[in-house]
């Protein structure tokens, strides 16, 4: 069966009598994929990459906003806590996925991780930007609102053209793409997806698909990345 590694957040958490640093993720993530149909492997922050090699597709999943001194920029005030090793592993588990022309999925701060690796940049405060919809009304829940994509995209082709309602819940997002497309937006222009159109599958999306309320609408779009998982897999066996 076909094996998609989702990275991990790195975080003190609780439970039982322990609090203590930990690599967690919410159970959604494995939900959704497993519901797909793919086994699923956990991928904690670690400087080597070389775990891509026995993958058949990457997850970079959301969590605390990147690094700003990643693409040149000072942290803004807004800014959480950078999480240095954590923003190290994803830029690293990335390059080694494109590098094996892996099919990458990325999930809000994954989308991020994508545009910061594509050498591009970041807004780091979505309210600092005059006439932008609400992305998040505080942490921990989402804003709907709707999103666009390109004819002709992979985005375009999974979703189709007509408006989609999207779950948000970031206060920052991606400012330039660099040398990935851009393939959705908000109605406010804020980018709600890029893409590689030279790969197979390369997608990062800024909303939260993993959200159980969102399993039906986003199915086109995880059943898309597994599928391409899956001809990764037998490319890699013949």
């Amino acid at each position: 069966m076909t094996v998609v590694g989702v990275t991990t957040y790195q975080e003190t958490a609780s439970w039982g009598a322990w609090h203590i640093e930990a690599a967690v993720l919410p159970r959604w993530y494995v939900d959704l994929f497993q519901q797909a149909g793919a086994h699923v492997a956990l991928l904690p922050p670690d400087p080597d990459p070389q775990v891509v090699d026995r993958l058949d597709g990457l997850v970079l999943v959301g969590g605390a906003d990147v690094d700003a001194r990643l693409y040149g920029d000072a942290p803004h005030a807004t800014a959480d806590v950078p999480r240095e090793t954590r923003d190290a592993s994803e830029l690293a588990l990335y390059s080694r996925a494109r590098e094996r022309d892996m099919p990458v999925l990325g999930i809000c701060r994954g989308l991020q991780i994508m545009a910061v690796a594509h050498g591009g940049r970041l807004i780091q405060n979505l309210p600092d930007v005059d006439g932008t919809l609400v992305h998040r009304e505080r942490p921990g829940e989402f804003v709907d609102h709707d999103a666009v994509f390109a004819p002709g995209t992979l985005g375009g082709r999974i979703f189709g053209t007509a408006p989609l309602t999207v779950n948000s819940s970031h206060h920052q997002a991606v400012a330039e793409a660099g040398s990935l497309t851009v393939c959705g937006h908000a109605d406010d222009g804020t980018i709600e997806a890029c893409e590689d159109p030279a790969a197979d599958f390369c997608l990062g999306v800024q909303w939260h698909p993993e959200h159980p309320d969102r399993r039906s609408v986003d199915r086109p779009l995880i059943a898309a990345f597994v599928d391409a998982a899956e001809r990764f897999a037998a490319r890699s066996v013949q």
